[in-house]
């Protein structure tokens, strides 16, 4: 049984309209993003408004969303002040193929998290001596529940920078914020990724996290449907380097991104390279298309990358999730990469591999009424190496992203084989099998990252 995957998408926008005559989005016209040689001046803004409307600008990177007739993107490509432009890149994602955790007993520790060494079966185990205090960490996703103070602690969230954007270059053209809807999600899929992080309430029980005292700040970026546009994820980007330069300036923040597109979108390329020159460490989810390849902006080099990996102990019993114990210390042996996992392709980057197959979390069905679900994809690996990040900065605050990547992959657990055969959720056994292009460096653990971070 394949399971498909979470991608995740991320709308923020700060619309600056521009001149030019309105054109509506009717058939035969498309929502491009532009990025510049050169600074936006008046002038340009006022040429290019002649090819259509100008959507919003993005002065930090130099680039500009709008909306033309389709016809006329060769022209505009080639104008002398153009860098690159391209279509607004749709980014989908729904969480599929979930099995619900109904029978929930007591314990923090559970199988990923033992995994990747940051905790050991049982109660108040952490195996690592940091918990990722004075960190944030923008989930740039779907936002929270309406319950989410009942699964997290209410200051592990930073409402104060919490925000909604709707709309997008590609869809209704603008962007527009929407005050308090990031805590209104209907997706779960933002609150599943959150609960890898800090770890979760399951119905009074502490679950224990990868970084539990690390702030989050959530990011809508996705309508309720779990879909978006390109223009806007660097929208999302771009907000949080700036809070890294202004607000957080004292403070290492760590962006988690699960989710995905075929294409890398050039103004995603340029916030991406803003923040990172800003301080921030980027993580994303390498995709769920197998041999199709990687999704971006995972794919993109400077971005830490993550595929999913399984555990062969899986549903050898009823609540073998918490009450198993992964043999310490780690066997590549015990761990698969699923099917589902993107494979690297030429001119992609992957870099290490997490726990990303049936990952318990929040996640509702019903609005308003918590539960909690196994879920599998590269959107539930990503957070375990947000987190371990988290960690890396808490005890070297001055690390850059780079350091974090080559840290990352030096102490990875390669794998040292390309097949296993694991139980299904079904009592039946399946095989897989992967090659190098699939597991990067290997699976991340915390305790030697950790231990391989100069203080």
């Amino acid at each position: 049984m394949k399971r498909l995957t979470i991608f995740t998408l991320i709308l923020f926008m700060t619309a600056l309209l521009a001149a030019g005559a309105p054109v509506s989005a009717a058939a035969g016209t498309i929502g491009i993003n532009v990025v510049l040689n050169t600074e936006a001046s008046p002038e340009i803004l006022a040429d290019l408004g002649g090819y259509g409307r100008i959507l919003s600008v993005l002065q930090e990177v130099d680039a500009l969303t709008m909306r033309i007739k389709s016809g006329e993107l060769a022209a505009i490509r080639a104008l002398p002040y153009v860098a690159a432009a391209n279509p607004d890149a749709a980014r989908n994602g729904s969480p599929v193929d979930t099995v619900s955790a109904s029978a929930f007993s007591t314990g923090m520790s559970t199988w990923n998290l033992d995994a990747i060494n940051v905790t050991n079966i049982g109660f108040n185990n952490r195996q690592v001596s940091y918990d990722g205090a004075g960190v944030y960490v923008a989930v740039l996703d779907t936002g929270l529940l309406d319950t989410w103070r009942q699964y997290f602690p209410e200051e592990r969230i930073a409402e104060e920078y919490a925000v909604c954007f709707g709309g997008g270059g590609g869809e209704a053209g603008f962007v527009s914020v929407q005050p308090n809807k990031w805590e209104h999600d209907q997706n779960s899929h933002g609150t599943h990724v959150t609960s890898t992080i800090l770890g979760y309430s399951m119905n009074g029980t502490p679950v224990n996290g990868v970084a539990p005292m690390a702030t989050v700040i959530p990011v809508k970026v996705l309508n309720q449907n779990g879909s978006g546009w390109s223009s806007v994820i660097a929208e999302g980007i771009i907000y949080v380097a700036d809070l890294k330069m202004n607000e957080l300036a004292d403070y290492p923040v760590v962006i988690n991104m699960s989710l995905g597109g075929p294409v890398l979108d050039a103004v995603e390329e340029a916030a991406i390279d803003y923040a990172i020159a800003a301080g921030v460490i980027i993580v994303a989810s390498a995709g769920n298309n197998g041999e199709a390849g990687m999704g971006y902006p995972g794919a993109y080099a400077p971005v830490i990358s993550v595929a999913a990996a399984g555990w062969t102990g899986e549903w050898s019993s009823g609540s073998w999730w918490y009450n198993r114990d992964v043999t310490d210390p780690a066997n590549s042996a015990d761990f698969y990469i699923t099917d589902f996992s993107s494979r690297e392709l030429s001119g992609q980057d992957l870099d290490v591999a997490a726990p990303g197959s049936w990952i318990v979390g929040p996640y509702q069905l019903q609005s308003g009424k918590t539960s909690y679900y196994y879920l599998g994809g590269t959107s539930m690996a990503s957070p375990h190496v947000a987190g371990i990040a988290a960690l890396m900065a808490q005890k070297n605050p001055d690390l850059t992203a780079a350091d974090v990547e080559s840290i990352l992959e030096s102490t990875a657990l390669p794998f040292s084989h390309d097949s296993a055969s694991v139980l299904n959720s079904s009592g039946q056994t399946e095989v897989y099998t992967w090659g190098s292009d699939a597991t990067g460096a290997g699976l991340a653990r915390a305790d030697a990252a950790l231990a391989a971070t100069a203080p």
